[in-house]
């Protein structure tokens, strides 16, 4: 279950003056406009010109990660938070290129397991040998290129001055965006796994990784799964976890430390942290209905506790009705707080050995 929009990014990679490449760009970004709501999609053009990136000038592999340029990481940054890419590009003498060549040469664990499509132009080939030649990298860096593609005969699309391609040339990019979403949605838990602070979870298949604010359309939706039967047990509405917009809940997950449990693209479960002085602060602690038994609100809170090294003391609150969360707190430590209950919450706190 994924709420997420699939950000997209178009390169345009020719960056000869005059090129024909920012008009094809143009023409695809308007002609998908259309389809971007329907398919929750967002489409970021970039330039690979506009980039600055000069010939691969990284000393250390870029397996590695490790980048001394700030033109490296302002692409690693780019690259990495997309979810796929589509590729405009021209033919140049059987070949991509070169400025493709060496933007894909810079980077390495932040193009696996992403989709990419092809969007080509140029004479008798319309491009495709280009599109030929970039497959073999792109596949080897572990990109997905996507069956559908759009092939534009310069000779054909430009009529005097202006770039008109033919009507079946639209239909052929609508397609192609659609099928870059699908692989999109299908290849995220691959990504998932490779994240770099990925580790594994409790249930088979499952992986756990601190949640960024990109993650609030999943917690606001497992929020509001979750905490409708605490509402019923306290009999209130009254609860923060229900009312959140995106805006606030990605305010706090840029605040707090935050473990997401996912499986296969679906947010499992989550619990935030944050410490002030001695105290660590625990709370939102989740777990989806149909999971629940299986040890993972436990498994989740000793992820939270984890985070707060040389704390004395853990603190964390639940409604007085919430009888489930109060026997697990219970048997993990946990004791309430003298005078503490009011308003129909507990509070809870537990001390940590030196």
């Amino acid at each position: 279950m994924s709420t997420k929009r699939v950000r997209i990014l178009v390169l345009i990679c020719s960056t000869r003056p005059g090129a024909l490449g920012p008009a094809v760009g143009e023409w695809l970004i308007e002609t998908l406009a259309p389809s971007v709501a329907t398919l929750g999609v967002d489409l970021v053009p970039l330039s690979l010109g506009d980039l600055g990136l000069p010939f691969l000038d990284e000393e250390e592999h870029p397996s590695s990660g490790v980048y001394h340029h700030e033109h490296t990481r302002r692409w690693s940054r780019c690259v990495d938070r997309a979810d796929g890419f589509v590729v405009v590009t021209p033919e140049y003498n059987y070949g991509m290129p070169a400025t493709l060549k060496n933007a894909l040469d810079y980077l390495g664990p932040e193009w696996a397991w992403k989709p990419v499509g092809f969007v080509s132009y140029g004479n008798t080939s319309a491009g495709t040998r280009a599109v030929q030649h970039a497959k073999q990298v792109v596949t080897t860096l572990r990109l997905v290129p996507v069956g559908a593609s759009v092939a534009i005969r310069i000779g054909d699309a430009m009529h005097g001055d202006r770039f008109r391609p033919a009507t079946h040339l639209a239909d052929a990019a609508r397609g192609m965006l659609a099928e870059l979403v699908r692989v999109a949605h299908a290849v995220t838990p691959l990504r998932e796994r490779g994240h770099a602070n990925a580790v594994p979870g409790p249930v088979a298949g499952s992986y756990a990784r601190r949640l960024v604010p990109d993650d609030a359309p999943e917690v606001t939706v497992l929020q509001r799964c979750c905490w409708v039967e605490e509402a019923f047990a306290n009999d209130t509405l009254a609860m923060p976890a229900l009312r959140e917009s995106l805006d606030e809940v990605r305010a706090w997950l840029a605040d707090w430390h935050v473990t997401g449990l996912w499986r296969d693209g679906r947010l499992l479960g989550m619990v935030r942290a944050r410490r002030t002085g001695a105290d660590l602060h625990i709370g939102r602690l989740a777990v989806v209905p149909d999971l629940r038994g299986y040890g993972l609100g436990r498994w989740l809170l000793h992820a939270g506790e984890s985070t707060g090294r040389g704390c004395r003391r853990v603190l964390l609150s639940t409604g007085t009705g919430s009888s489930r969360n109060l026997a697990l707190y219970r048997r993990q430590g946990y004791a309430p707080l003298p005078g503490s209950t009011e308003d129909g919450v507990v509070h809870l706190a537990k001390s940590v050995a030196a």
